[in-house]
């Protein structure tokens, strides 16, 4: 369970607020708890050392491995999931197996690669059993995601599902209310889309992202990075 005061860090973290402890005050889990650490400002590989050392939820207790994310750090896209599923935490890497091989595919129908693009979660931990992420495990990561963005600096970014758009755009709505529209996160456009395990459940909702992919293509076209 998250104590109440990292729960309070991590939101506060998340909005880019900077927490200061006194140095008597005591940590009510100091063996297992981290102080949160602001992403602003650091480098690839200095933010990915961090996002590995992460300990700012309980989630860092019964991951494998923490999901960096994968691909081009230039790139003009963005690929936004939920969180590690039980592949991804035993690779290490975001989109593995099934929903994977459909997500490639995804991305070579519009011209694009697992290389072109760079690809990131929500959460860099799996959540046991795969349950949806908890709002202060979000608010954890957000630093982190938040970050990644800067850096890349895509023209587009896509949400994968309605986990990663709810989160992404801090509204509570389904994917089909959110799909199909231009959103804005920060200055860069978003487009809303299915996630593929979704799709692999429900192949007659392919057309329908077939047609975000389309809408996600023509803003990044139009976009200066």
């Amino acid at each position: 369970m998250i104590h109440p005061e990292h729960q309070r860090r991590a939101y506060l973290q998340a909005m880019g607020i900077d927490v200061w402890v006194a140095k008597d005050q005591t940590d009510p889990d100091a063996d297992t708890g981290q102080e949160p650490v602001s992403a602003a400002g650091l480098g690839w590989d200095e933010l990915r050392s961090c996002v590995a050392g992460c300990r700012q939820c309980e989630l860092s207790e019964s991951r494998t491995q923490t999901v960096f994310g994968v691909g081009n750090a230039d790139a003009d896209w963005m690929i936004v999931g939920e969180a590690p599923g039980a592949e991804e935490d035993r690779k290490g890497e975001p989109f593995v197996g099934r929903s994977g091989q459909l997500l490639d595919e995804m991305l070579r129908a519009i011209g694009q690669s697992r290389d072109s693009v760079f690809i990131s979660n929500i959460l860099k931990c799996r959540p046991p059993n795969n349950r949806d992420p908890k709002p202060a495990e979000a608010a954890a990561c957000r630093g982190w995601l938040e970050r990644q963005i800067e850096l890349v600096r895509p023209r587009i970014i896509l949400a994968v599902g309605k986990i990663a758009a709810q989160n992404l755009l801090g509204i509570d709505a389904t994917v089909a209310s959110m799909r199909g529209k231009a959103h804005v996160l920060n200055g860069i456009p978003l487009v809303v889309t299915y996630h593929p395990a979704y799709l692999l459940r429900s192949p007659s909702q392919k057309r329908k992202s077939w047609a975000d992919l389309c809408l996600a293509t023509r803003l990044a076209a139009e976009h200066c990075a």
